[in-house]
């Protein structure tokens, strides 16, 4: 079982693209295919979702592309699974409406109900601003910080 689907990781990798350009040249849907190593088609159906999520905006002409909608740092992790995939759940008991029978009295339920508080609270909590951060320092074998550019 994936807790986050591949589209989602396709997503999720196109918006830190999108978050390094921030206040730069839009990028091709095209280009962002080409990054991610998948297809142009499916690059465009992930945006579109994202578009109607307003977290991207597209920009037509020769010149055109699609540019976050808002700052790096106003977007979260769960801002962009929701439109992508929905909601990430542990279990299906966990979705809330009429489900299990056993749910009042299951100790099952109340632990995964609170690994995925913190499953929603993690996901919530990091921006791409955060991701941004991580991704300009890697560390090198002898272990101290290098600078990617």
């Amino acid at each position: 079982m994936d807790v986050l689907r591949r589209n989602t990781d396709y997503a999720l990798r196109m918006m830190v693209s999108l978050a390094k350009n921030f206040d730069c040249e839009p990028i091709s849907a095209r280009q962002l295919a080409t990054e991610g190593n998948f297809s142009y088609q499916l690059s465009s159906k992930l945006l579109q979702k994202l578009h109607k999520a307003k977290l991207v905006t597209s920009i037509m002409g020769p010149r055109g592309g699609f540019v976050l909608n808002k700052e790096p740092s106003k977007i979260t992790l769960m801002d962009i699974i929701n439109p992508i995939q929905g909601c990430v759940r542990m279990n299906k008991c966990l979705l809330g409406g009429p489900g299990c029978e056993f749910k009042a009295d299951c100790p099952i339920n109340t632990k995964l109900s609170c690994l995925q508080l913190y499953i929603d609270g993690y996901l919530g909590g990091i921006t791409l601003k955060e991701l941004l951060g991580t991704q300009k320092k890697r560390r090198t074998k002898n272990g101290k910080s290098k600078s990617k550019e």
